[in-house]
């Protein structure tokens, strides 16, 4: 229940959450070309599979080894709206109705609104203005400085706790005191840190019980 005395900030997760699935490959593939992408992918196999059991920092480095491998060298401006046309066509194609309508249902009561992805922040702030949310934070990607990718990460890829950190970073620029009331939602085991820091957390996976999230309130059992 909303305490009526509190500003409230809904902070939604993308991939799974307001999106069916990933976005990431999707995004490369659209980038730097199908081949490019899968060969990357395949000759980090191994690491790609470890990375998906361990999650954590191992999955932070082979996801940066492989936007080295795909993104290095690469004009930003030419990047930048590429991802734009690139994330209009995911919302439309890959939108989840369910969870943007609660999306809708947030800013219509007048709340803050803001993304929160460990998904590139090239295409994420587009999609955030695109649903009409108030800001975005995700994972930003480091530019040298004749305007081109490196591959690498400016700062740290947002999941977890790095998530969290942005998330709490992100409501303190709102100026809203030190009272809000957050609204988490989110699908996966890098949005754990945020719904348990949140006043009302949310799991929109598809697992159900045997999920990661499976202590928190499902999406469904909201609208019913």
């Amino acid at each position: 229940m909303t305490d009526a005395t509190r500003p409230v900030v809904a902070a939604f997760d993308l991939d799974g959450t307001l999106t069916k699935d990933g976005s990431v490959f999707r995004w490369l593939r659209r980038i730097a070309g199908n081949l490019r992408v899968y060969w990357s992918a395949a000759v980090r196999s191994p690491a790609l599979a470890w990375a998906a059991l361990r999650s954590g920092a191992s999955a932070d480095r082979v996801k940066e080894h492989i936007f080295h491998a795909t993104l290095a060298g690469r004009e930003e401006s030419v990047v930048k709206e590429a991802s734009r046309a690139f994330a209009l066509d995911h919302l439309a194609e890959r939108g989840r109705d369910d969870v943007i309508e609660r999306l809708r249902g947030h800013l219509k009561d007048g709340h803050r609104v803001v993304l929160v992805s460990a998904s590139p922040e090239l295409y994420v702030d587009v999609v955030a203005q695109a649903l009409g949310a108030h800001g975005a934070v995700a994972t930003r990607l480091a530019v040298d400085p004749l305007g081109r990718l490196t591959g690498g990460y400016l700062g740290r890829n947002c999941r977890g706790e790095e998530k969290l950190r942005r998330l709490e970073l992100w409501i303190a620029d709102q100026q809203l005191g030190d009272h809000v009331e957050l609204h988490a939602y989110g699908n996966s085991r890098g949005d754990r840190r945020m719904l348990a820091h949140a006043d009302v957390a949310v799991d929109c996976g598809r697992l159900g019980r045997i999920g990661a999230l499976r202590r928190y309130t499902r999406l469904k059992k909201l609208d019913q």
